[in-house]
Order: structure tokens, then sequence, then C-alpha cells
């Protein structure tokens, strides 16, 4: 996928993220409903700023970069889509798909290091 496709599928996670915590804040009563909205939306925000910051990883000459957006965003659908899910009734079962995510947030963050070693060090 190109540049521009990532930064605007980051750009939707983050918009998601918003309407998830507002949703949390003022249209759920039930606290651990409102507890797994507000995580979901946590690390939806946090990992749609990642895969923007992606975007200038490869500004700066950092190719191995564009590996790390698919991470993110498969775990934005992994980890917070399941929370949202349990969050609005879905089965027990779906809470075994979050670590998944999780998984996939980390692979996203030590790819995101690895490419850090192609950004010119600054003479």
């Amino acid at each position: 996928m190109a540049r521009r496709d990532w930064m605007m599928l980051a750009a939707l996670v983050g918009f998601v993220s918003v309407a998830m915590g507002a949703f949390a804040a003022h249209g759920v009563s039930d606290p651990a409903a409102k507890d797994l909205l507000k995580t979901g939306s946590l690390y939806g925000f946090v990992h749609g700023l990642a895969t923007l910051a992606c975007a200038v990883f490869l500004q700066l000459g950092a190719q191995r970069a564009r590996f790390a957006p698919p991470l993110f965003l498969v775990g934005v659908l992994l980890f917070s889509g399941s929370l949202y899910a349990l969050a609005f009734g879905a089965p027990r079962w779906v809470g075994a798909i979050t670590p998944l995510g999780g998984l996939s947030f980390m692979a996203g963050w030590l790819t995101l290091a690895w490419a850090a070693r192609q950004v010119p060090a600054q003479a």
C-alpha cells in the first residue's frame, strides 16, 4: 500500500478511537464496558499516531518503516476491535483475540526500532 493509504487509515483509526472514547465517557453506564472502550480507544489512538510516525521515518530514509503500519493497524483491528466487541456484548471467547493484537503491536514497535537504524545519524 502507498504511504498515503497508511496515513488515511491512521486518521480513521484516530477518528474511531475518539468516537469510542467519547462513547465510553457519555454513552455507556456499565463500568466493565466503559473500561473496555477506554482501553481499546487508548491503544487505537496511540497506534494510529505510531502509524503516522512511520511516514516520518520513511521521509528520513528508513525504508524498513513501511513494514510497521500493517502490524500496528492489524493490532488495532484485533486488540481494540475485540475490546470494542466485548463492550458491545460479544461472547467471551472474542477476548482470546485481544492478545494477538498485542503481539502485533509489539512486532510493529520492534520493526520501527529496526527501521530507525536506517535513519542517518546527525554529524
